[in-house]
């Protein structure tokens, strides 16, 4: 009766869920009498609760195959009491538990389809057993789980997926399976962390699994850490060397790695047309990789800037922020692209963005700048009305004046329409206002710098042109417009 001692000491262990003990005195328990079904029912439902379910699919299937030579005997009488093993201990069959347990081994692991058979036989030796029929309803929704996971896998509904895999789960909670397609999925909505962690776990209890290795890879791979990512793609490789997932992310992985850095190298040495050409062929690659090509796109935005393609640099840009909205180089880069093409307000957006995420120096004066130059846009441009560049030297300043104060003289358009005299009257106007901030020192240096002007005392709105144009060429018999046919007017000076 050695192995009945042993069953008992590991009952009473078990009730205290001191299952580690009681799983060493069944284990004794089973030594000593190998063939009771019984007792590796006992040691199964020890294993179960330690979450070893591995272990207890293995000792509930050898009950059963124990049990099942006692359940019948010729015909579909009930067998009589037989001792379970050669040492006539008094375990004697017992109901289909075994079968039960099986079950929810087999479900506790993911394989729906071998629980509800297992289910289904407990229900054919007992039809009224409700445990059985509770699990073989959730057997049934774990399938269904499946299924729609693998439709929306196929859809690429991500989230769905890991929905679905979460409430499977529930009902199978050590499977292997589902935990790595939730973790695959997790990865694909860029939900690294999380994804890793659920490979992490995987890894720890089996190092060698290959979808594990092929996750965290995965994850590695989607973070721009591509070199690394490799690394596991080899290995998962290894474990599996038929993994069509790892193989292609694993040739994918290497393709953008090349590229990427033919196209630094091709920048570097100030070869832009083909740094774009292979900045392009890398994008195309593989569209799930969201890090990476944002920064290709920001590259490919870098070198269409030096080819002055600044539109296009732009849209690159743009691209690159809606891949990855944290990406500070993209918006820098898009941001003096705005400058440059005198879109201040984006300009200024995209710097207050940055400035907002990194608080540096470089960054507020960056963003101050582009606010200079945003309020400077709304003024009057009177470098551009006057027709020459902001650096401009004085005596061109009064080339120019002389010029567009001619062109546009009121008396030059006497004989021209209503409409016609007042585009030129306003238009005269302006070059004057723009000769007397421009030859100035220090009203140039403040409308350079865009402080208001109005702090010098100058009344824009009171500005008379007139009197600008007489002290210009000499006040009163310095110049006289005069015909010389119809329309035309040529310029006499004293």
């Amino acid at each position: 009766r050695e192995a009945e001692s042993f069953k008992e000491q590991g009952n009473a262990y078990y009730a205290k869920k001191d299952y580690n003990e009681a799983y060493n005195y069944y284990t004794k328990a089973i030594d000593t009498c190998p063939n009771s079904a019984s007792y590796y029912g006992n040691r199964a439902a020890t294993l179960m609760m330690l979450g070893r379910f591995r272990e207890a699919l293995a000792d509930a299937q050898q009950s059963v195959r124990l049990d099942d030579s006692f359940l019948r005997v010729g015909g579909s009488s009930p067998a009589p009491p037989v001792p379970c093993c050669p040492c006539s201990c008094s375990s004697l069959l017992p109901s289909p538990q075994g079968h039960l347990r099986e079950g929810k081994c087999h479900l506790s692991l993911g394989n729906a389809m071998a629980a509800s058979r297992c289910f289904q036989r407990v229900l054919e030796l007992d039809h009224k057993n409700c445990q059985a029929q509770q699990e073989l309803k959730s057997a049934s929704t774990v399938l269904e789980y499946e299924k729609i996971a693998e439709v929306d896998f196929e859809k690429r509904d991500f989230r769905k997926v890991v929905f679905c895999m979460d409430r499977a789960l529930e009902f199978a909670p050590a499977c292997h399976r589902f935990k790595i397609l939730k973790a695959e999925c997790l990865a694909l909505l860029g939900r690294y962390p999380e994804a890793q962690s659920v490979a992490s776990d995987i890894l720890r209890m089996d190092s060698t699994n290959a979808d594990a290795l092929y996750v965290r890879g995965l994850c590695l791979y989607y973070e721009d850490c591509i070199e690394k990512a490799v690394q596991f793609f080899v290995q998962a490789l290894r474990m599996a060397p038929d993994h069509e997932k790892a193989c292609l992310a694993c040739r994918n992985a290497k393709a953008l790695k090349a590229k990427k850095e033919d196209g630094n190298k091709a920048f570097k040495e100030g070869n832009y047309k083909l740094a774009h050409e292979l900045y392009t062929e890398a994008l195309g690659i593989d569209p799930n990789n969201i890090k990476t090509n944002a920064k290709l796109y920001c590259n490919r935005g870098t070198v269409n800037s030096k080819l002055r393609k600044l539109e296009e640099a732009i849209d690159d840009c743009t691209n690159a922020v809606k891949l990855d909205e944290t990406y500070i180089k993209a918006y820098l880069r898009r941001a003096q692209c705005y400058m440059d093409t005198e879109q201040y307000e984006d300009a200024v957006r995209d710097y207050e963005k940055v400035y907002q995420t990194e608080k540096t120096k470089e960054h507020k004066q960056l963003l101050k700048n582009a606010q200079v130059e945003l309020k400077k846009s709304k003024r009057k441009d009177y470098y551009k009305i006057l027709g020459v560049d902001k650096n401009a030297s004085e005596d061109e300043i009064k080339k120019a004046y002389r010029k567009r104060a001619l062109m546009h003289h009121p008396d030059r358009h006497s004989g021209a329409s209503a409409e016609v005299q007042k585009e030129e009257e306003k238009k005269f106007k302006e070059v004057g206002e723009a000769f007397t901030i421009l030859s100035d020192p220090k009203k140039k240096a403040r409308y350079d710098s865009g402080q208001d002007l109005e702090e010098d005392g100058l009344n824009m709105g009171d500005f008379d042109a007139n009197n600008i144009f007489k002290a210009f060429f000499g006040g009163p018999g310095g110049f006289s417009f005069e015909a010389s046919g119809p329309g035309n007017f040529f310029f006499q000076f004293g």
